[in-house]
């Protein structure tokens, strides 16, 4: 691993860090933004949402899915840059909803903590599947503060990082979009996974808060490698013109990072030892 190199400072709240078209998309939760960066750092507002742009991808045509995670909807942007409903998910659970992955079949998956957060009481959590031709549904549940989501290139599994269960969890996918066969991917004790994004040799970056790292484990919870920061590491992405970069983001966390404190959020960048999957 190369030393990580900040690529963007002075962020509100960066999250949801992900490689499309050849550039890098993340979200600013301070700034109510959907962001693109270049190879040089400099930014571009590709959205702007009325709320919390918590997580975004994209369905196989190419539009942009971006969850408003405290109005519980899936927003979708349409080619004349307009931002339309998807999906409400507030039907199937009142509290906020956090991460999106989404199929080559044009389903997305959405998960929600089950609780408001911080300061609410814990509930678990669950996954709903939005389906291109149907209503919403749940397909998985109990789960201990779901966060980042993967799914491999095959379509078959979907990993989840479970935050406070210090684990990643793991599921297949059945033909109608259902998640079965669930399963511990990886244990991790000690660690507070959070958003995730898998390589080329099937080994999955997590970002972890409270320890200040990223790192890198096989399934079944070896550690491969791991970067320490000097701030919390809230999400991983791998891209780059040959996949082997990997995007840090990361931020100061504590009391007032959700309401506009300083801009401590950065976007920091590695080599990886392995290319991003698929």
């Amino acid at each position: 691993m190369t030393a990580p190199r900040v690529l963007v400072d002075g962020l509100a709240f960066g999250e949801s860090p992900r490689w499309h078209d050849g550039r890098l998309w993340l979200a600013d939760w301070g700034a109510g933004e959907v962001l693109t960066v270049d190879a040089d750092g400099r930014t571009e507002v590709a959205a702007r949402v009325d709320g919390l742009p918590i997580c975004l991808d994209w369905l196989p045509d190419g539009r942009l899915l971006v969850v408003a995670g405290g109005a519980g909807r899936l927003l979708r942007r349409e080619p004349d840059g307009t931002l339309v409903g998807h999906a409400d998910l507030r039907s199937l659970v009142a509290h906020p909803w956090n991460e999106v992955v989404t199929d080559a079949r044009g389903n997305a998956y959405v998960n929600t903590i089950g609780f408001d957060f911080p300061g609410g009481e814990f509930a678990p959590g669950a996954i709903a599947l939005v389906p291109p031709d149907g209503p919403p549904r749940l397909v998985a549940d109990g789960l201990a503060f779901p966060n980042g989501m993967v799914l491999t290139p095959d379509g078959g599994t979907l990993i989840v990082a479970e935050s406070y269960a210090a684990r990643l969890t793991a599921y297949d996918v059945a033909a109608d979009g259902a998640l079965t066969g669930r399963r511990v991917w990886a244990a991790i004790p000690d660690a507070a996974p959070d958003g995730i994004c898998l390589d080329a040799e099937g080994a999955v970056w997590y970002g972890d808060v409270p320890n200040r790292c990223a790192v890198r484990v096989a399934e079944g919870g070896r550690v491969l490698d791991r970067i320490d920061l000097d701030r919390g590491c809230f999400a991983c992405a791998l891209g780059g013109p040959d996949g082997r970069t990997l995007f840090l983001v990361a931020m100061e966390w504590g009391p007032g990072a959700l309401a506009g404190g300083p801009r401590t959020g950065q976007v920091l960048t590695s080599t990886a030892a392995a290319p991003a999957a698929g």
